[in-house]
């Protein structure tokens, strides 16, 4: 049955001791869309406050935690008729794909304006560092353009009444400015901002977590993912990963290691980004839904928006890769799957003696390398430079081939299990790469839905003051199962709903006086019919 004004859908949590069956529809009206917060699904900031404490948490509580955590807000009622579809000569009617990590959305302005006009986007501009007619001003004008003209936005990071975000409803308001529907799901309740509100604090809590005013009235305390769409949103789901692999609330509660603090103190020094101390009642998951048109093969397709845990290994985000795919693989109809999947190629897990010890130690790789190092004279230079050699590979190509010991890239298992990946009905995701339906002529893995240049892929994160590559990575992925592909590398195979001139759109973030958000985002083209364009040989 078709969704219409704002839905809440509970999904019963395995990893949770509170079995719920709950699921109640709620109707609003589109002149409240800005302001859903009023909804009795969330809860109060005495309630927020005393999450912080298990001793103060009632079965009440967490059953309505719970309910937050595990219902999506949607609203599908903003479009009534069929919205006008691109063309082009190449590819026919076609849809257009974005996704962007907003980094909570604390630009919102310029956020805003890149996604409503070229005027408000020129407005942002500043006329000695970018002048007029300069190439910089004219790509920052073309690349929010090419945002503009998507039919379909998938958001991480995106914060619903936090002060850091002047409170705002940030999926909301950007849907509304659009006339869009949309679903956002809820990733974390922040609890670091009420602790820091509240006035009876112990002196070495206080010290940790400085004086925050807050307007109680208006603060919610979420954050998470959310999808904008032109088309009806139907069948949306929020589901948790089961495999949590990083504890949020207790971890962060406890603090970190002094081993840790200093490795941040070191990255804060030079690369200019901080790592915040962030307590949180929530868990990463996923956010799907069906968005309809009669114009579609299957007359839908599915939008999978996720965020994998960045505070993890390599072998935790294939983890939650496995939990997404098996989540998804009876699904027939297109499939596409977005996010931030923090695919940085290194293990980010905070860190103590403990476990530097056992990770240098305790595995036969460094037995092995120390062996060999001894046997050719390799000394301590030499070392180090085959970790540089390592990271350089790595950093923009996380699908690089794992070499043991030497140039290891445990982040490839992620790319083999997906490649690797069938759907029930035999489909499977593309990972083709041709000149003719990429955005810069290049060829290789994926380089048609998603932008590759002479060092692997276009890198869509970056910190503040990045030190040459380092500081650079590529995290944020849109991978798509398109119509009738039944081997990810057929190049004579179909092309009907299969991802063309994946693009990275860098120069995006320059609008804003400073930057927009710390990752750029992503867009790819999906044709509606086979595209005019002729098929090449397997490369």
């Amino acid at each position: 049955m078709r969704q219409t004004g704002i839905h809440f859908r509970v999904i019963k949590l395995q990893r949770r001791s509170i079995s719920l069956a709950v699921m109640i529809a709620i109707l609003l009206p589109a002149s409240l869309l800005g302001d859903i917060g009023r909804n009795k699904n969330l809860l109060t900031y005495a309630e927020l406050a005393a999450l912080y404490d298990p001793a103060h948490v009632t079965p009440g509580l967490e059953i309505r935690l719970h309910r937050l955590l595990t219902e999506a807000f949607v609203y599908s009622a903003a479009t009534n008729n069929l919205p006008k579809l691109a063309e082009s000569a190449l590819l026919g009617p076609y849809i257009r794909v974005a996704q962007w990590n907003i980094e909570r959305g604390l630009e919102y302005h310029a956020l805003e304006a890149v996604f409503e006009s070229e005027e408000r986007v020129s407005a942002l501009l500043d006329p000695i560092k970018f002048p007029l007619g300069s190439a910089a001003r004219q790509e920052i004008l073309d690349q929010s353009a090419a945002l503009r003209a998507a039919d379909v936005i998938i958001l991480n990071e995106v914060d619903w009444g936090l002060s850091r975000s002047e409170y705002r409803n940030i999926a909301a308001d950007l849907a509304a400015k659009k006339g869009w529907n949309f679903a956002f799901g809820v990733e974390f309740v922040e609890l670091s901002p009420v602790r820091r509100n509240q006035t009876s604090l112990d002196m070495a809590l206080a010290a940790k977590l400085p004086a925050e005013a807050l307007d109680t009235e208006r603060y919610k305390g979420l954050h998470g993912t959310a999808i904008l769409s032109r088309f009806p949103l139907e069948n949306v789901r929020l589901l948790p990963f089961e495999e949590q692999l990083y504890d949020w609330f207790e971890a962060e509660k406890k603090g970190v290691s002094f081993v840790e603090k200093a490795k941040r103190k070191l990255v804060k020094e030079v690369f200019l980004a901080e790592a915040l101390m962030e307590v949180r009642r929530g868990g990463r998951m996923m956010l799907i839904a069906d968005i309809t048109d009669p114009r579609f093969p299957a007359g839908r397709a599915t939008i999978v928006a996720t965020h994998l845990e960045s505070r993890t290994s390599p072998k935790g985000r294939q983890a939650q890769l496995d939990e997404l795919l098996e989540k998804i693989k009876t699904i027939k109809n297109p499939v596409i799957v977005a996010g931030d999947m923090n695919t940085s190629t290194t293990d980010m897990t905070p860190t103590t003696i403990r476990r530097e010890l056992r990770k240098r130690f305790g595995k036969a790789d460094y037995w092995i390398k120390s062996g060999l190092n001894q046997l050719l004279g390799f000394g301590m230079i030499q070392d180090m430079a085959s970790t540089t050699l390592t990271f350089g590979r790595n950093h923009g190509d996380p699908t690089v081939r794992h070499v043991p010991v030497f140039m290891p890239n445990e982040e490839r298992r992620f790319f083999s299990r997906l490649k690797a990946f069938r759907f029930d009905d035999g489909g499977t995701f593309d990972f083709r790469g041709e000149a003719v339906r990429s955005w810069d002529g290049r060829r290789n893995t994926m380089a048609n839905s998603n932008e590759r240049d002479g060092k692997g892929f276009v890198t869509t994160f970056r910190l503040r003051r990045p030190v040459k590559f380092i500081g650079r990575y590529k995290l944020d992925w849109i991978f798509v199962k398109p119509v009738h592909l039944f081997d990810p590398s057929d190049y004579q195979g179909s092309y009907l709903f299969a991802p063309h001139f994946g693009r990275t759109l860098g120069a995006v973030n320059s609008a804003a006086d400073g930057r927009i958000s710390d990752h750029s985002p992503l867009i790819v083209d999906l044709p509606l019919a086979e595209p005019n364009i002729k098929k090449v040989r397997r490369y």
